[in-house]
């Protein structure tokens, strides 16, 4: 079955004077209108597409790429609202999502931004928004284990750091104390899960632990080195705000990735700072 909301890889079966229509193994098809379609589609050919509905309830594919799909969350602009709820920004091109009223949380005001959740409606198979995220967010069964590299979506912002949707699957926390560069509501990001408690919270970091984190951060400081010239004016007596404004790194991080690039003889250092040896 072709699902709206979802990206599908399907074939060229037959080419209409309205675009091309593809199918799925099961012989399901759709339209992709002549506005996606080259001169050189053929039947037989296979053609990665998005499926949503059109403004008369008929699925029809796309080859342009939304911002959401399906069981994703994301940060969306408001673009109109009507008596029946606001319609969203979602990359597609004369196809606003819908936020309905009865999904709405809190004031939304066209021209702003909000976190919502993507799901397919179980009785239209419409693609529908929400911004009551607890329906589809939660910790109940948690599916991440420490360590490991995740999806971060930051939803909300509170006095001891970011409230971030994981996988966007679970609720996480990034703490002030562990930031080391600007973030803002709604950016996507690596994140890495640093703890899990016994009664499900999430701790997330930006950065690595232990040795992967220290030869990550090097490859970060060999790269900025690169973009500046060879050289950056830091060293072991530098400040930690002006190594954190200059690398987004801590000072900790900082050292540990010098000493490693010192002893691979990567870098030299000296009073002026740190510079790519040649």
């Amino acid at each position: 079955m072709i699902h709206a909301g979802r990206t599908h890889t399907l074939t060229v079966s037959r080419i209409s004077d309205y675009g091309l229509y593809l199918e799925n193994e099961e012989h399901d098809e759709v339209l992709l209108p002549n506005r996606y379609v080259s001169l050189t589609d053929k039947p037989g050919d296979r053609k990665e597409v998005f499926v949503y509905h059109d403004s008369e309830d008929r699925l029809v594919a796309t080859t342009e790429t939304p911002l959401l799909r399906a069981g994703e969350a994301g940060y969306l602009k408001v673009v109109d609202k009507t008596v029946h709820g606001a319609f969203l920004d979602w990359g597609l091109t004369g196809k606003d999502l819908f936020l309905p009223n009865r999904n709405q949380q809190g004031g939304i005001l066209a021209g702003h931004s909000y976190v919502v959740y993507l799901y397919e409606d179980s009785v239209t198979g419409r693609c529908v928004a929400t911004n009551k995220l607890k329906t589809f967010i939660d910790n109940d069964s948690i599916t991440v284990r420490p360590h490991e590299e995740v999806d971060v979506l930051v939803a909300s912002e509170s006095p001891i750091g970011y409230r971030v949707i994981v996988n966007n699957r679970h609720w996480g926390m990034i703490y002030r104390n562990q930031i080391f560069r600007p973030i803002a509501i709604g950016d996507r990001m690596r994140g890495y899960i640093h703890r899990i408690t016994e009664d499900h919270r999430i701790d997330v970091s930006l950065q690595q632990t232990g040795f992967a984190q220290v030869k990550d951060s090097a490859q970060t400081l060999l790269q900025l080195l690169h973009e500046n010239g060879g050289r950056l004016p830091l060293n072991d007596d530098s400040d930690p705000a002006e190594v954190q404004r200059l690398t987004a790194m801590s000072k900790k991080t900082f050292k540990r990735s010098v000493g490693m690039l010192l002893k691979q003889g990567r870098i030299a250092m000296n009073d002026r700072g740190i510079e790519i040896r040649k």
